[in-house]
């Protein structure tokens, strides 16, 4: 059993400790991650709204903005991918998260003074955000295993479905602030939020527990007993790229998010246009009805999060199978939901199925986004990098595929091709997980002195797993 030592986390995942103690150094962190995520979706998103109001006087130039817009965010991003993951493990996440959220935010608060000058200036900007932005998640995942027990995993995991109240806000704000006062508010107002979060983690924010001036006792001692000593020590450690590029069950998780993504992107990228040109929503209504299921989808993460670490900590069966499990509700409840909608004509069971179906995709941060600690603790940044670099590129080949099947906005068998097509692939992608997916820690993971069996982690990781049986699902 993992030792607990005076304080501990409850089912809805707020830390207790004694009345005199501080805050607890993790759940700072959770904080920090969330609102990281948060921020910076909401820098990576505004322009798809303010583009809307930037090209009614400047159709000219902006228009090639317009068309071009998802490109220079996603590809500079999935080129970053592997710097991000390669540059945490040598510097560390708070260098690698912080300086890619100020350059993010930087970029913000420049576009509107680059759009005065000249589109291309603008473009360029775009680039370099996409870059910076791609550096974050890789980094983030580098500093889980240091933080985080096995306990714990799935609850702080649930602080990176942050980015989701970050697209669901950006709707909301930078609708307000468009139609309320100026479109280079918006800008404004997301790169100053960037900024002001920038302060908050270079003040808050540290490496490793060790590192930590306000730590507690308690928590350090806790959290160096739940952490095996090979993770301390992977700092700087070699990444063995042939072994993450092999590796089955790596590709796994890469293939079976693919799906998740691309489902993901459908909601987001076509969402607001299916209930403009099919449901008829006017502009507010569409905004809100469009962001409150990604502002809500960051609860309904912590509740799958929360009942993924119980499962963990009554052993209700092993950890490969609780990630399967959580994965499968994330891709295969969507999938066959999203296939339903261009069957629906009742608006209200249209909207409950559309919300339940965004809702449901954040269990696979209980699933296969937690798996990639489970399988690789000292490497997670470098395996979530090459993960991420697969599954990313759902997100710009998913809006080119809706692009290429709804030619007619106003088609709805043009809409069912596309929600029938997402279905297939993301329950198809899912099936690769079921038959690859592990949480056995892999061999390449460890420094070639670590010891093995030096924590509890390990005996839990690998319990069971001999035993492991498909998930009924």
């Amino acid at each position: 059993m993992l030792y607990k030592p005076r304080f501990f986390v409850n089912a809805e995942g707020l830390m207790q400790q004694r009345k005199t103690a501080k805050v607890p150094a993790r759940f700072v962190l959770y904080f920090l991650s969330c609102s990281g995520f948060l921020v910076s979706f909401m820098m990576r998103n505004d322009i798809n709204i303010a583009l809307v109001a930037m090209t009614a006087k400047n159709s000219t130039q902006l228009t090639e903005i317009l068309q071009t817009n998802e490109n220079t965010t996603l590809s500079p991003a999935l080129a970053s991918e592997v710097v991000g993951g390669v540059a945490a493990q040598h510097f560390g996440t708070k260098q690698v998260f912080g300086w890619s959220q100020f350059a993010t935010a930087l970029g913000s608060l420049c576009i509107p003074f680059a759009a005065d000058l000249h589109y291309g200036i603008v473009v360029v900007i775009r680039c370099i955000q996409g870059f910076a932005s791609g550096l974050t998640w890789p980094a983030m995942y580098a500093v889980v295993s240091y933080w985080i027990p096995l306990a714990e995993r799935s609850r702080f995991m649930s602080s990176f479905q942050g980015f989701s109240i970050g697209i669901g806000l950006t709707y909301v704000i930078c609708g307000f602030i468009i139609d309320n006062f100026n479109w280079r508010y918006a800008f404004f107002t997301t790169g100053s939020l960037g900024m002001f979060w920038c302060f908050l983690w270079y003040m808050l924010a540290y490496n490793t527990p060790q590192e930590h001036p306000r730590i507690t006792v308690e928590e350090l001692e806790y959290i160096e007993m739940n952490i095996g000593v090979e993770v301390k020590e992977s700092m700087g450690m070699k990444v063995p790229w042939k072994c993450i590029f092999t590796s089955l069950p790596v590709w796994a998780i890469g293939i079976t998010t693919f799906g998740r993504i691309w489902i993901h992107y459908v909601f987001i990228v076509y969402g607001p246009s299916f209930m403009t040109n099919i449901l008829k929503f006017p502009f507010q209504a569409n905004g809100f009805l469009s962001g409150m299921p990604f502002i809500c989808s960051y609860l309904s993460s912590v509740v799958f999060c929360c009942i993924a670490d119980k499962m963990v900590l009554k052993e209700v069966m092993s950890l490969t199978n609780i990630r399967k499990l959580f994965t499968a509700f994330s891709q295969i409840v969507p999938g066959i939901l999203i296939f339903s909608i261009g069957y629906i004509n009742n608006i209200v069971v249209l909207l409950i199925i559309w919300f339940v179906a965004v809702t449901y995709i954040t269990a696979s941060y209980a699933g296969a986004m937690a798996n990639i600690v489970d399988i690789a603790p000292n490497l997670a940044g470098p395996v979530l990098a090459f993960c991420q670099t697969i599954h990313m590129s759902a997100s710009f080949l998913s809006p080119l595929a809706g692009g290429f099947i709804v030619t007619s906005e106003a088609s709805i068998e043009e809409w069912r091709i596309l929600f029938g097509t997402s279905s297939i692939i993301t329950i198809a992608t899912y099936s690769v997980y079921q038959i690859y997916g592990t949480a056995t820690i892999q061999k390449w993971n460890y420094l070639p002195t670590s010891n093995t069996n030096s924590s509890d982690e390990n005996n839990i990781l690998n319990k069971k797993d001999t035993e492991d049986i498909p998930v009924e699902v």
